[in-house]
């Protein structure tokens, strides 16, 4: 091989080893942008159940989605939408309240991700003006891509008082072997 022939060689090497690098990038990159959109999604549920958004609300579901929570289960949009138009819930608004989720732990496998995290529920008391944690609950998130983004498939969520399903939630999200450590 003469030394024209050996630096196309190792100019088509370098070229491989650049498109390999390249693909690596690309794909973390798009894991990040996964990880950021799903995060987004759910961060967004707070200020817009707060702010009584039922259709902005239920639209971060399928169209199928479910909302299972300890004292109600939502099957489909029309459900979730029906919850935040509630006059439960707009009673909620009018006193005052936060639904505070916590940073969500996310892991996307193509076009279904999961995320877990913790959230609050705030509310305020009109007679002493006091701000009282009504509950605190562990999330699970299932989620899929579609042509419209990334959409709710099911949360459950678990009240944290003790239950063995809670934590599991939690455990159910994370890398590792799955297990809940004794306590």
């Amino acid at each position: 091989m003469n030394d024209t022939e050996q630096a196309l060689a190792d100019t088509r090497r370098a070229l491989a080893d650049h498109q390999e690098a390249l693909a690596r990038l690309e794909g973390r990159l798009s894991r990040l942008e996964d990880e950021a959109s799903v995060t987004s999604l759910v961060l967004s549920y707070g200020p817009l159940v707060d702010s009584g958004q039922a259709e902005a609300v239920a639209g971060l579901w399928e169209e199928d989605g479910v909302y299972d929570v300890d004292e109600l289960l939502m099957s489909g949009r029309a459900e979730i939408e029906a919850m935040v138009r509630s006059s439960a819930h707009r009673r909620w608004i009018a006193q005052g309240c936060a639904h505070v989720v916590g940073a969500p732990r996310v892991r996307v496998h193509g076009d279904e991700a999961v995320a877990v995290c913790y959230s609050t529920m705030i509310v305020h008391d009109a007679e002493t003006g006091a701000f009282t944690l009504r509950r605190a609950t562990a999330n699970h998130w299932r989620l899929r891509r579609g042509p419209g983004g990334w959409r709710v498939t099911v949360r459950t969520n678990r009240v944290l008082d003790g239950r063995a399903e809670s934590p599991e939630l939690l455990a159910s999200g994370v890398p590792g072997d799955g297990r809940v450590p004794e306590v």
